[in-house]
Formats: C-alpha cells, sequence, structure tokens
C-alpha cells in the first residue's frame, strides 16, 4: 500500500468518508482549481484500486469508495459546470457493451461538461449500433468509450471497427483503468486516457486541430 501525503487522496483511499466531507468544501472555499481537487480525488481512488487487486481491499470496500467519490464529485459539480460557458463542440460517450460500470465515465462526462462540451451521454452496456446512430445524429467528431471490465476488451474492438466500418470522420478515445497503448492499438483506437482530465485534454487536442 502506497502512502499518501494528499489529505484528500488519503481520506479516500482510507475510506475517511467524513473526512472527505469537509476537505472538499474547504478545498473549493480557499479557491483550490476543481480540476486539482478531481485529481487529488482520483489520486485515492487509485489507491483503493491497488488495494482491491492485491485483496487488501474487498468489493465492499470498492464499492464504498465509489460511494465517496459520487458524493464528492456532486459537491464538485456547481463549480466544475460554472468554470466556463463557452460552447466548444459535442463529443459521444458510453460505456462498451457487456459493461455496466459507469462511475468513471459519469466523472468524464461531468469534466467534459465543465470545460465546455455538448455531451451526449449513452449510458451503459452500449452497443455499437448506438455508438454509430447518435455519432451520425449529432455529427460528433469525438467519441469516448469507457470500459473496466478486461473481459470486454473483445467487445470494445468490435464496436470500433463498426464505427470505422461506418465511415463517419470520428476520432475515438477510449479510457479505463487498465488501458494503454497497446490496448488502444489492438482495439484501434487513436486516444487512450487513464483519468477524466485525460478525456479532457484529448478533447481540447482534437477539437483545437479542427479550428
Amino acid at each position: 500500500m502506497a502512502v499518501l501525503t494528499d489529505p484528500l487522496a488519503s481520506a479516500v483511499a482510507e475510506l475517511e468518508e467524513d473526512k472527505v466531507r469537509v476537505l472538499v468544501p474547504e478545498l473549493v472555499a480557499a479557491g483550490t482549481p476543481p480540476l486539482g481537487i478531481v485529481g487529488r480525488l482520483q489520486e485515492g481512488m487509485n489507491e483503493v484500486g491497488l488495494r482491491f487487486e492485491t485483496g487488501d481491499y474487498y468489493l465492499s470496500e470498492l464499492i464504498m469508495a465509489g460511494e465517496i467519490m459520487k458524493e464528492a464529485m456532486a459537491c464538485l459539480e456547481p463549480v466544475l459546470a460554472g468554470s466556463t460557458r463557452e460552447y466548444r463542440g459535442t463529443v459521444v460517450i458510453g460505456t462498451v457493451k457487456g459493461d455496466i460500470h459507469d462511475l468513471g465515465k459519469n466523472i468524464v462526462v461531468m469534466l467534459l461538461k465543465g470545460a465546455g462540451y455538448n455531451v451526449i451521454d449513452l449510458g451503459v452496456d452500449v452497443p455499437g449500433d448506438n455508438f454509430v446512430a447518435a455519432i451520425r445524429e449529432y455529427g460528433a467528431p469525438l467519441v469516448g468509450m469507457s470500459v473496466l471490465l478486461t473481459a470486454c476488451q473483445e467487445g470494445m474492438k468490435n464496436t470500433i471497427d463498426q464505427v470505422r466500418a461506418s465511415g463517419l470522420p470520428v476520432t475515438i478515445l477510449i479510457g479505463g483503468n487498465y488501458v494503454n497503448d497497446l490496448v488502444k492499438d489492438y482495439v484501434g483506437a487513436d486516444y487512450f486516457g487513464t483519468t477524466a482530465v485525460d478525456a479532457v485534454k484529448v478533447a481540447d487536442l482534437v477539437f483545437t486541430s479542427q479550428q
């Protein structure tokens, strides 16, 4: 187990719900950039994930950490949404077929909206046809696909193959705690991200290149 020096990250990792409830509003009141707070929260969640993988935490702790994160993000949503009102483009996003996890996706949606993007959230367990239909309907130049389960990697590849076969001019971003360059290349995506902030950076890059 890692020793986290940031109090908020440590509180999340140690499942100290009451402490997180106090620290997040304090940081907001102190003028800490919202994305900086999100980064600290995700640092704690990353540690929770590592402890789960090594057997130090069980499913109950993982669920509790997710609830702590949801509550903290609900507190941050007003300041994230108020960070900008500039409309910058449309992004389609969803969790791929076979995967029903949405915590990471929901954080990405919130940050993208806060950064000024119009986000079409397709939800979870999304089949390829739905991705294609939404990209076509909204003319979205960027689509984000979230996955947590490694067992759904083939499903993600099939979905991306379907999007490519449609001929739609879209950039594909995949996200998840285990994705890397090898996964990106295997499934045929253009970019990958392991944090919600990565998704915003990719969106900024894609939409800036179109200007």
